[in-house]
């Protein structure tokens, strides 16, 4: 099962935050990157934390993360 990105962090808080709404909504999502922003204490401005869905939700969980159209 291929992988896709559909959020970045700097933030390994904000991450987990996201991830959790996405599983919510039922998607099957995962924090890839996570061991390199705890070596920065949980924030880092060298890696980004991933967060990841199988790839036929990709393109749905990028539209629920989607900011709300004006």
């Amino acid at each position: 099962m291929k992988l896709i990105t559909v959020a970045t962090h700097f933030n390994l808080a904000e991450a987990e935050l996201e991830r959790a709404r996405l599983e919510a909504a039922g998607f099957h999502a995962a924090i890839t990157n996570e061991s390199t922003s705890a070596w920065f204490g949980g924030t880092s401005t060298a890696a980004r934390v991933r967060i990841e869905v199988p790839e036929n939700e990709a393109e749905d969980a990028k539209e629920f993360l989607a900011p709300p159209a004006e």
